[in-house]
């Protein structure tokens, strides 16, 4: 069979075409846990093949020249790919040198996840980003006070340099999607409050202290913000053949808007009270979109009348009571912009979220890797979704990307195309970790939860 590879002009034409395309597709979010072997391997495969091909002719002309066109294409989508990762961390860091300033308030928007501790620590140290990530990656063969001290020493790092303390976050909703554990306990998932018909002020209590337990574990590691409820409104039908990854009815609390506030508002103030920040999401909600966007562009077909009296119910109400975040997906609101993802729509961050709700608090884009943004383009996202209003950026699954998008707003706020952002640093400002420590007294009173308080005890 490989002897007719080689010697067969037909095989030779397709496995170079075969290879091209998969050098050319190597960069997309979704290919990462083959890039690190697949890249030499199609690098070795391309030369070898050129080689061949130069010293063993097909006898048409034209089949020499589309293979070897095919080999150079392979050769140069690797080398393209390898050369402008490597390019823009280069960039990133000699802007970094001459700009310090600028390049901090950029950073601080980005939160990102990481392999690479040395690496995140000098980006930790330059200020270049905001925050990170913490996943099953990081904490796999990691014991409990290994990973604490890890992340105390990133914060340490950032007192030393006299910057803001780090948004370090996880995704730790228990049950299926719960990425520290171990070594945390693990939970079974947030909708189990809602066993054995418990009364109405029994689900609370239980939300409460599940809420309780979770925080105080996630911030004796020293995490101070969870990816954390879903308040998507679990879906009638079950899950669509289309759906690989995001699972939202093993993951929702419940169907009806009223329990799914109940619950995620009882669980959001205890996280808050343990010095936790809790996270909202998916807005606009998945409940009704049966596909997933890690892989496919979705859209979001509901009529704004039912989304406002039912998905978008649990989101308006906890907001209005606790400084929680806000994480937007990628679906296209169809009722209110059928171009663009949410995540990237002023129509729907200023216009809807800003103005009509006046949520001022802050916003994080569900991860930039997903299908959705990586095909319509990182670096037009990237600015987009600042431009209209969102506040925080996350890297997480193909990290290394950010250079590529901290390389974007670098050039966006040099020729004025990134829009002030001025707002969204005092919304950043406001965020618990960058306010000063309640003395004894005042930590002691019940804290408010519709506001973000001057003074706190969040965990630093």
């Amino acid at each position: 069979m490989i002897s007719r590879i080689f010697t067969q002009s037909r095989w030779r034409l397709s496995l170079a075409l075969i290879c091209a395309l998969a050098a050319y597709h190597l960069q997309n979010p979704l290919l990462l846990p083959a890039r690190s072997w697949a890249e030499p391997v199609l690098l070795l495969v391309g030369v070898m093949g050129l080689a061949i091909t130069l010293y063993w002719r097909p006898r048409q002309l034209w089949l020499t020249l589309s293979i070897t066109t095919l080999w150079l294409a392979t050769i140069g989508f690797i080398v393209t790919g390898a050369s402008a990762q490597y390019r823009h961390r280069q960039t990133i860091l000699q802007a970094a040198d001459r700009n310090p300033e600028l390049m901090a308030r950029l950073g601080a928007h980005l939160v990102v996840g990481y392999d690479n501790p040395q690496e995140i620590r000098m980006l930790a140290q330059r200020g270049l980003i905001g925050g990170i990530f913490i996943t099953r990656h990081n904490v796999m063969g990691k014991t409990f006070e290994q990973l604490r001290v890890e992340l105390a020493m990133l914060q340490a790092v950032r007192r030393k340099a006299k910057l803001p303390p780090l948004i370090i976050a996880t995704d730790q909703e228990g049950g299926p999607v719960s990425r520290l554990s171990p070594p945390l306990p693990l939970q079974p998932a947030l909708a189990s409050v809602l066993a054995d018909d418990a009364h109405p002020h029994e689900i609370e209590q239980r939300a409460r202290q599940y809420g309780a337990t979770q925080a105080r574990a996630l911030a004796a590691l020293g995490i101070n913000t969870n990816f954390s409820p879903v308040v998507d409104l679990k879906p009638a039908q079950a899950t669509g053949f289309l759906n690989f990854h995001t699972q939202i009815a093993d993951r929702a609390i419940a169907s009806d808007p009223s329990t799914v506030t109940q619950v995620a508002l009882a669980y959001s103030q205890a996280l808050l009270r343990q010095g936790v920040m809790p996270t909202l999401k998916h807005f606009p909600g998945l409940g009704s979109v049966s596909v997933d966007t890690h892989y496919f562009n979705a859209n979001l077909n509901t009529s704004l009348p039912d989304l406002l009296a039912r998905d978008w119910r649990p989101f308006q109400q906890i907001l209005s009571q606790t400084p929680a975040l806000l994480m937007v997906g990628h679906v296209t609101v169809s009722a209110l912009d059928k171009t663009r993802p949410a995540s990237v729509s002023p129509v729907v961050l200023t216009g809807l979220v800003r103005q009509q709700w006046q949520f001022d608090g802050a916003m994080i884009s569900d991860d930039l890797s997903m299908a959705p943004i990586y095909k319509r383009g990182l670096c037009r996202s990237s600015v987009e979704s600042l431009n209209a209003g969102m506040d925080l950026l996350l890297i997480s699954y193909d990290w290394k990307k950010y250079y590529l998008i901290l390389d974007c707003l670098q050039h966006a706020a040099q020729t004025g195309t990134l829009a002030p952002l001025e707002k969204s640093h005092q919304r950043l400002q406001a965020l618990p970790w960058n306010q000063p420590a309640c003395p004894p007294r005042e930590q002691a009173q019940k804290p408010r939860t519709n506001h973000i308080s001057a003074c706190v005890t969040a965990n630093r």
